[in-house]
């Protein structure tokens, strides 16, 4: 027998108990704004509610929107948006989600694994009116967010979510907690603002980030050769050598803070 397919990539949360928990870890306050991505059949969306917080819920499902609206039309506390939180402009949902007087929002979401890094990466660059942000994830996904260098799992995705935020694995949770049931383990994330990118303006952000995709942009190759295309190869052999580094060293190697140190070295 076929295992029934999601019609969006949606594996909803089924388990009673588990949604408890992660409502535990969210640690909601009545002062809270949440900006839950995916509401889905609202089962969070109601423990949300139930808190005294406001709720902004975001679906891209016609046929789930219309069950939330029936759902909530007597929630005073819940809006509900019906949008792809891809086409979002982020910073307008968070100017919305803040009429309510809080002076920052809080995220969560339980992501479809397919679309899970370009979520990630919205988030990230409008972080400013976001206190936090917790996602339930495909669990190879968790643990290269919270990779650590020469890991296996440490990468582009691993540095650029501790460039921004602080990321922390709080709950693994199993297939058979989802309805359908995925094929594979999934864990809600904390990333908490501010990363070690923090103070550095936007500007040099930005252009870090660029560095940071040629520093990983192929995975076995080392930093002199992913980087030889953009700086002059005399001027690479330096930089990397006055950073400690060997011309064999990979970027998968380094932390953050080291990658943006190379790259102050390199365009300073």
């Amino acid at each position: 027998m076929k295992r029934p397919r999601p019609k969006l990539g949606q594996h909803f949360l089924a388990h009673a108990g588990i949604r408890q928990r992660i409502l535990d870890l969210l640690g909601v306050s009545p002062r809270d704004t949440w900006l839950e991505i995916g509401a889905g059949h609202g089962e969070m969306t109601d423990l949300l509610a139930q808190t005294g917080a406001q709720i902004l819920a975001v679906e891209t499902d016609p046929a789930l929107v219309r069950q939330l609206q029936t759902r909530f039309a007597d929630s005073p506390n819940v809006r509900l948006l019906h949008a792809d939180i891809l086409k979002l402009s982020l910073a307008e949902v968070a100017r919305s989600a803040l009429l309510s007087g809080s002076a920052r929002i809080r995220v969560y979401g339980n992501l479809p694994y397919y679309i899970t890094s370009p979520i990630l990466q919205r988030l990230f660059a409008a972080l400013d009116p976001i206190a936090d942000i917790f996602v339930v994830v495909q669990r190879e996904v968790a643990e290269r967010l919270v990779a650590s260098p020469k890991r296996r799992d440490y990468g582009y995705l691993s540095a650029l979510a501790q460039f921004y935020t602080q990321p922390e694995i709080l709950l693994r949770i199993p297939p058979g907690a989802f309805r359908p049931p995925p094929r594979v383990h999934s864990a809600l994330v904390r990333l908490a603002p501010p990363g070690v990118g923090a103070g550095i303006p936007a500007s040099e952000a930005e252009a870090f980030l660029r560095f940071l995709g040629l520093c990983f942009r192929h995975k076995r190759k080392t930093l002199f050769n992913n980087l030889r295309g953009e700086f002059a190869a005399d001027r690479l052999r330096e930089v990397v050598a006055e950073r400690g580094h060997s011309l064999k060293t990979r970027a998968e190697e380094l932390p953050v803070p080291a990658l943006l140190a190379l790259y102050r070295s390199l365009t300073g």
